[in-house]
């Protein structure tokens, strides 16, 4: 087991609240080059770019001088690393506005670029420094990028995110897109890539570990869904708790919020201490900004503690080790699996020494699986009554990409509304977890919407995916708005059952052989195989296949009786109902012997003689007394009719029932 002697570094990429959300025209390409970095240099030579290095993999940062910057401003937020006499790591520093090795900022009069210092401190001020308080993880290298400090274009977040990923194990983030409450923006394309190659590469391939603010909106209503950093499955997206456990003003409610960790409140509730500029210390670091860091520092341990987890597996560890019982919502429940999630606090407060103790023996996760389930491909009508879509799915199962418990669920929505802001989105699991997606944002007046924005919530995290889920879309505002919905897909992230009798498992996580004489049944083992499946033997192995349709030439004597039941162990076989003598989610049906099944059959048959001549009776009672009181009655039937015509009301629009590659859906509006 390693050590921080091992020196684990964390990169503190710049302490702010929020870029410029607005599209940035800048005098800096991306060029993809093929031959190394000397051919790019003399690429850009040649044509007159200053060659600013590589961002990873082909691509270039050129920037040309006689191009005029574009940006429509700079941010005011910068970064200054000071840990108290203790240098920042150079191999985990860079100045990418200014493209040197220096990531020191710029001193103004006001000192406001002592967000990165702030930030720095909480996670590894020295020990014993006899100005401040100590970082939480005190051992810790960390590193300083300054890159807010000019244009901010996807080249830059690109550059940062993927800093010598082979050496820094965690990134610090507390910046996005104005917090204003009608701005929806994320990664471009360049730093999208950056993501996805820190979590399959970074570390040796065990990921990199990214943790983002959640956001300072919430004066302005605003939603952290509505921000793509947070909103990633990539990224820990962190909230913030006061110290007498409430929600602070500035906070964001989302879905995709997974754990809290404390800083300011209102007038009267401390602050963060942390280390400040001029060698100085400060009381006074606040907002969200202030909570990452410290759940930075808190995984900082943790990777010290087990230098294997990978970026899945600190996930799920934030997850079972946060604790709610401390903090105030109205919005606390339990989720499928029994486990309370709220908006405002994710899972809960971030307890260091439950989550370290845990790592220690921590077993890595099941590989993950992605099941990709298109809902909707055909425009449907937002109305002002809102939109109702129900999908019943297997979750892959029979594929690779069976999932089988889940981690992050994603709702990708494209549409469009004639109110963006007075939209309000909510996801409901088959467990019975109902998640915002998105709330109502009274400042986002756009009539746009959302371009296959992926929605995110954690809150179903262990649950099973198969079932049905509901997607709930409502109008809070006028009741002239309108809009088109034209593209839905559910995207599950999870693993695949892991089953201890499974002898051979690839790299999917797909189970190809099971011990004894058990038969591989999707990613499971089976003593018998289940209704509508027989049992084979392929190159030595035992497994279930699906049955032959009714009718076909092909003949096994294991499909020849469908309602037999497949049992193992007394369990219930994946892809059967459940059984007799089972409790599957709260339901139990008893096992009946045989004379107790025959005389309930000759009851039912007693009961359904009685119940035909009762309706026979009403029936017949019911003629009499229309041809008694016909004149009154049809006097009342013109009322109603005339009620329904000027309502406009038409019998079959209010649901539709569509099928769509094996899923169930059902929508009413």
């Amino acid at each position: 087991m390693r050590t921080l002697c091992s020196p684990l570094s964390v990169l503190l990429a710049v302490c702010v609240c929020a870029r410029p959300a607005h599209e940035v025209y800048s005098n800096s390409w991306a060029v993809r080059v093929y031959g190394g970095p000397d051919v790019a240099w003399h690429l850009a030579s040649k044509y007159g770019y200053r060659y600013l290095g590589k961002v990873f993999d082909d691509l270039y940062h050129f920037q040309h001088q006689q191009v005029h910057k574009r940006s429509l401003r700079s941010d005011n937020g910068h970064h200054q690393v000071n840990l108290l006499h203790e240098p920042a790591d150079p191999d985990a520093s860079y100045d990418l506005n200014g493209n040197d090795p220096d990531p020191e900022a710029r001193e103004t009069k006001d000192d406001n670029n002592r967000h990165g210092t702030r930030c720095a401190g909480e996670v590894a001020a020295v020990a014993n420094n006899s100005v401040c308080g100590v970082g939480v993880a005190y051992k810790a290298k960390i590193g300083g990028v300054r890159m807010l400090d000019g244009d901010v274009t996807d080249i830059i977040e690109a550059g940062s995110l993927s800093l010598n990923p082979q050496h820094i194990h965690i990134y610090s983030a507390s910046w996005g897109p104005e917090d204003d409450g009608l701005t929806v923006d994320g990664p471009g394309p360049l730093a999208r890539e950056a993501f996805q190659k820190g979590i399959s590469e970074g570390r040796s391939g065990l990921g990199s570990i990214f943790v983002w603010a959640s956001g300072n909106g919430g004066t302005r209503k605003d939603n952290c869904n509505c921000d793509g950093y947070t909103n990633s499955i990539y990224t820990l997206s962190i909230s913030s708790s006061t110290e007498n456990g409430l929600v602070p003003w500035y906070s964001e409610p989302c879905s995709s919020t997974l754990a809290t960790t404390f800083s300011s409140g209102t007038l009267g509730e401390r602050k963060i201490v942390t280390t400040d500029l001029h060698q100085r210390c400060t009381t006074s670091h606040t907002g969200t900004s202030a909570s990452a860091p410290l759940a930075a520092g808190i995984f900082a341990l943790a990777l010290e503690a087990n230098p294997e987890l990978t970026w899945r597996d600190v996930q799920h560890l934030v997850v079972q080790t946060s604790k709610p019982q401390f903090l105030q919502a109205n919005d606390w429940k339990m989720n499928g699996v029994g486990r309370a999630v709220s908006h405002s606090f994710g899972y809960g407060l971030m307890n260091a020494g439950d989550l370290v103790t845990a790592a220690r023996n921590w077993s890595a996760v099941a590989p993950q699986r992605i099941c990709t389930i298109l809902v909707v491909n055909e425009t449907r009508t937002i109305s002002a009554s809102g939109l109702l879509l129900h999908v019943h799915t297997h979750a892959c199962q029979g594929s690779g990409q069976h999932v089988h418990t889940l981690e992050h669920v994603q709702a990708r929505l494209t549409l469009s509304y004639s109110r963006r802001g007075d939209l309000a989105i909510y996801l409901h699991s088959p467990m019975g977890t109902r998640s915002m997606l998105l709330g109502q944002r009274p400042n986002d007046i756009q009539s746009g919407g959302f371009d296959n924005w992926p929605f995110m919530t954690t809150h179903s995290w262990d649950e099973s995916p198969k079932g049905q889920w509901t997607l709930e879309i409502k109008n809070t505002g006028f009741a002239k708005n309108r809009g088109p919905l034209k593209r839905f897909s559910l995207v599950f992230f999870g693993t695949s059952y892991r089953d201890p009798e499974c002898k051979l498992y690839d790299t999917n996580g797909t189970c190809l052989e099971c011990n004894k004489n058990l038969h591989v049944h999707f990613d499971t083992c089976v003593e018998t195989c289940p209704t509508d499946f027989h049992q084979v033997l392929k190159n030595g192995v035992r497994a279930c296949t699906a049955c032959p349709s009714p009718g076909t030439n092909e003949d096994h004597g294991s499909c020849s009786n469908r309602s037999q039941k497949g049992q193992a162990n007394g369990k219930q076989q994946p892809g059967s109902q459940p059984g007799d003598g089972e409790q599957r989610y709260g339901v139990l049906r008893n096992k009946l012997n045989p004379s107790t099944r025959y005389l309930s059959t000759a009851l039912l048959f007693v009961f359904a003689i009685l119940g035909c001549v009762t309706i026979t009776l009403l029936v017949t009672g019911i003629f009499m007394l229309t041809e008694w009181w016909q004149p009154s009655i049809r006097k009342q039937y013109r009322q109603v009719s005339a009620i329904a015509d000027d309502c406009g009301c038409c019998a079959g629009e209010d649901s539709e029932t569509e099928n769509n590659k094996g899923s169930n859906l059902q929508m009413e509006a």
